[in-house]
């Protein structure tokens, strides 16, 4: 012990007072960031208290780090000071629109997502250099000399803040288990790691899980693959004969309606549709409707939406699987279709890099991918993150009409993407009065999206495409986050709760297959159960696939949607944060069902994560099935050599 005998430190010393500054500083600054940017549902004592604490670990410990740079340990501190403090502010700008942390895999995905700088922008205020002032306040007591530090004698002193670092955790970690049983082994919620860990803890955590995800599939073999067929088989909903196979060698065409929520059909604003064709579509007898249908994206969000319309599998929990599975084997519908004559393709007005969509397409198996550079991406034509949707959609139209018939296609609309913001001359239609200038625009953007749908739906009746193709359009993901709740509430005339929030959750879904009568779907569903249900009305059984979900035209169908984060919503109940709720009245309630479909939910989630992470598909191969093998696959320019 005669190195601390050295420590020329004492508690009233000018260095250990600057140490506890900084920890204070940050301490203070970490935990109000906690109430007033993240809504974390503190639910009791317990959790205000881990909440208040949480920060002090890693203070300790990446503070107690700086004392190993020993002559040189106040710079050193201020430099993590720094980087603990962007990491923050990055995860603050973050949640303000996904409402969500980032993860090492979304770290990884800013590589080749380009084009966010104006999303990103709109959400950052002056006032957000506040979260840089502990940083400043350090800088000027050293560079006014207000404190002058002694060099650290020797860097076993960082053994000491680190070991209370470690307790301090330790303790933190017994209660959250004690309030929240197997937290870090049964949680698919971010916002409760962080609630009760922390959000630096948070990084380090899925740091690990990441590493571990990376093991799980070389350690993989085929072995693993029994129990979940068996489980998968045991719950299949056989077809509904009334449909099945009635639109067998048709055209398939998706269309990827951007950030549309349910609550925007048959809305009508100072007594005008938004949506006058989508509602038009939703009642003319001739297209399923669904209209309890749920988006089920992660943090992949319209890639995510993409993975499980082709692969009926849940995205990844952290980060994009387009991103960090793309090496991974598939059953897709492009690839499934393969097999019976089918071409297939891709369109988008943004480049093909983007969501690594010239790779993973090759996964999936796409014959060809239309990206940006084929179209004319003037600055007049495009918005936000790529080419309008009016002229998306018209310049789309020979691309189509070139591919051979039967084809299987996707469509990727862009314009109603946030911050929403239309160019004078895009829609004539007004913008609300609800005190939010971003859900003032959505009904702008909505409505342009809804004008170029019926303009397209027109150029495909005159090419002669209509009559023979399954149109399937599907809202992706949310639009509008919970950061606009008091904007929501004059909206929907409703207190967005917990519970509300969920049921907001509510995206459109139309299918228009020709000859068949449609009509208003009232069934709970999700989008994994897309891929099975168009499949079958193409005449294409599912059983021997390992689809997570399930045809929702069967009279089978088990109405359970869970979500990525956990939550689920059945016709009776709702889960959302652990709380069990009436799905018809919103009030909370004890539920021996919500227990029961709860293990149904995360049971869901958990096979299609060793699915997808151990990349299990190339283990089992359905009979019939071709695999597809992506480095057979080289795009140049868009389409396959």
């Amino acid at each position: 012990m005669n190195w601390l005998k050295k420590f020329s430190f004492n508690i009233h010393s000018k260095s250990v007072q600057f140490f506890l500054i900084a920890i204070v500083l940050f301490w203070i600054k970490t935990y109000v960031t906690y109430r007033i940017e993240f809504n974390l549902g503190i639910d009791n004592s317990v959790q205000e208290f881990l909440l208040f604490i949480n920060p002090l670990s890693s203070a300790f410990l990446f503070f107690g780090a700086a004392l190993f740079f020993k002559k040189h340990w106040g710079a050193a501190l201020i430099a993590i000071q720094f980087i603990l403090s962007f990491w923050l502010y990055a995860n603050v700008v973050y949640y303000r629109f996904f409402d969500d942390f980032i993860t090492w895999p979304t770290v990884l995905q800013l590589k080749v997502n380009g084009g966010q700088t104006e999303s990103a922008l709109s959400l950052m205020t002056p006032l957000d250099i506040l979260y840089f002032t502990d940083t400043i306040i350090l800088l000027s007591l050293l560079g006014f000399k207000v404190i002058q530090l002694k060099a650290a004698s020797t860097r076993k002193l960082a053994i000491i803040p680190m070991a209370v670092a470690v307790g301090i955790f330790m303790f933190n970690l017994s209660l959250a288990e004690a309030d929240r049983p197997e937290l870090l082994t049964r949680s698919f919620d971010r916002n409760y790691l962080v609630k009760y860990l922390g959000a630096y803890n948070f990084t380090i955590y899925d740091g690990i899980q990441t590493a571990r995800s990376s093991m799980q599939r070389t350690l993989a073999s085929s072995d693993d693959v029994t129990e979940i067929e068996n489980n998968l088989k045991a719950n299949f909903s056989k077809p509904n004969s009334d449909y099945f196979g009635k639109a067998e060698g048709m055209n398939v065409m998706y269309i990827s309606l951007e950030s549309l929520q349910t609550f925007i059909i048959d809305y009508e604003l100072d007594g005008q549709e938004v949506t006058p064709f989508l509602n038009s579509l939703a009642h003319d007898g001739n297209t399923f409707y669904f209209d309890n249908f749920f988006h089920q994206t992660g943090q992949g969000k319209t890639s995510d939406a993409e993975f499980m319309m082709d692969t009926s599998l849940f995205p990844l929990s952290q980060g994009s699987v387009f991103i960090n599975k793309a090496q991974n084997t598939y059953h897709a519908a492009p690839a499934i279709l393969k097999s019976k004559g089918y071409t297939s393709a891709a369109l988008h007005g943004n480049y093909k890099t983007f969501w690594n969509r010239n790779e993973f397409y090759k996964a999936l198996g796409y014959d060809h991918f239309f990206d940006a550079t084929y179209y004319n991406m003037t600055a007049e034509n495009v918005k936000n993150y790529g080419l309008k949707d009016k002229p998306f959609l018209e310049e789309s139209m020979p691309l189509l009409e070139s591919l051979p018939q039967p084809f299987y296609s996707k469509l990727l609309l862009l314009s109603n993407h946030f911050p929403f913001a239309m160019d004078e001359g895009d829609t004539d239609f007004p913008a609300g009065d609800f005190g939010d200038k971003v859900v003032n625009q959505y009904f702008q953007s909505a409505n342009y999206m809804d004008q170029a749908l019926e303009e397209f739906f027109e150029n495909l009746k005159e090419a002669g495409l209509y009559d023979n193709t399954i149109i399937v359009m599907y809202g992706d993901h949310y639009g509008i986050s919970e950061n606009h709740n008091d904007a929501m509430e004059k909206v929907t005339g409703e207190e967005v709760t917990s519970f509300k929030n969920a049921e907001l959750q509510r995206v459109p879904l139309f299918v228009h297959v020709p000859g068949v009568q449609g009509g208003v779907v009232h069934k709970y569903s999700g989008q994994v159960d897309v891929q099975p249900t168009i499949l079958h009305l193409l005449g294409i059984d599912t059983r021997n696939y390992l689809n997570i979900g399930n045809d929702i035209l069967s009279p089978e169908f088990k109405e359970i949607v869970p979500f990525r984060n956990g939550d689920f919503v059945t016709p009776e109940v709702t889960q959302v944060n652990g709380v069990c709720y009436a799905t018809d009245t919103g009030e909370p309630i004890e539920d021996e069902q919500c227990r029961a479909d709860d293990q149904i939910a995360k049971e869901k989630l958990e096979i299609s994560d060793r699915i997808v992470t151990k990349d299990l598909l190339r283990f089992y191969q359905p009979d019939g099935f071709v695999p597809i093998d992506p480095n057979d696959y080289q795009y140049t320019n868009g389409t396959k050599d």
